[in-house]
């Protein structure tokens, strides 16, 4: 049997510490048996006190993005709060929880080799995968004689834009029950257990969207391109009427301020003085 892996992590900056030092927070594998069409979904999740620093967006019905807010996260309660962005912890803190953090590594290792060892992995995709690769290979992770194939990357050669998730799922129209993954032209059964970790802003989520992308890309094509150039049309029509609202508010402004009658010194009424 031979399976691709579709791999997601969470991950975050610790708050109040560096930006470019990231913990990693869950794991998610999605392991894709092409030849029996079975889906088998197996997560990670860290458990240390520590807080970190995701990033929330939101986005419109095209999927385009609106706004990025970000929040922080307690690994060990799962309690979410404020970001401030005025928070600096000093070196004591950090390295504390730096030593916290180094235990992290030994567990993402132990789950990794489990995968690894469960499953015949052939190939692993991910979506704009570079650090999660990196990360992963940080914490010990293994992935020699498998191939890395990141499909957000293979739709910028093809396409020539950068697609998010979000975009895609809008393009492939995916949908998620407790029985299936469906997208246009596929349709996958899934356990209800597995249907369990595919919760929304999870790992396991967006492992199944980058599936059902996946799949779509490779085997209908012709159609995935046709509605990713909708998708992209709509989008582009958007911003240029938002641009036209935008730019007709500031010429009825200027238009508004010059017609407003301006109050001029009277030099007489100066004299007088």
């Amino acid at each position: 049997m031979s399976n691709i892996a579709f791999l997601e992590l969470k991950y975050g900056n610790i708050n109040g510490g560096y930006p470019n030092y990231f913990v990693i927070s869950d794991i998610s594998f999605l392991i894709f048996d092409s030849e029996k069409n079975k889906i088998f979904i197996e997560s990670f999740s860290v458990n240390e006190d520590i807080d970190v620093v995701f990033v929330n967006t939101r986005t419109d019905e095209l999927g385009h993005t609106l706004a990025r807010l970000k929040y922080v996260v307690n690994l060990k309660t799962r309690k979410k709060a404020r970001f401030d962005e005025e928070l600096k912890l000093d070196k004591e803190a950090l390295d504390k929880i730096f030593y916290r953090s180094r235990g992290i590594k030994r567990h993402v290792q132990n789950f990794f080799w489990k995968i690894f060892k469960k499953y015949r992995i052939d190939k692993i995709v991910t979506f704009d995968g570079k650090r999660d690769i990196f990360l992963s290979e940080r914490s010990g992770a293994d992935f020699k004689d498998i191939e890395i194939f990141d499909l957000q990357r293979a739709l910028n050669l093809e396409c020539n834009y950068l697609f998010s998730l979000n975009k895609l799922a809008v393009i492939t129209n995916f949908e998620q029950n407790h029985t299936s993954l469906k997208s246009n032209n596929i349709e996958y059964f899934l356990h209800p257990i597995a249907a369990k970790q595919v919760k929304p802003k999870t790992a396991a989520f967006d492992a199944a969207r980058l599936l059902m992308a996946h799949q779509e890309f490779l085997e209908h094509k012709e159609d995935f391109m046709l509605k990713a150039a909708l998708v992209l049309n709509k989008i582009q029509l958007k911003q240029k009427e938002k641009k036209a609202q935008e730019q007709k508010a500031k010429e009825a402004a200027a238009a508004k301020a010059a017609s407003e009658p301006v109050a001029v010194e009277d030099p007489k009424a100066k004299d007088a003085e």
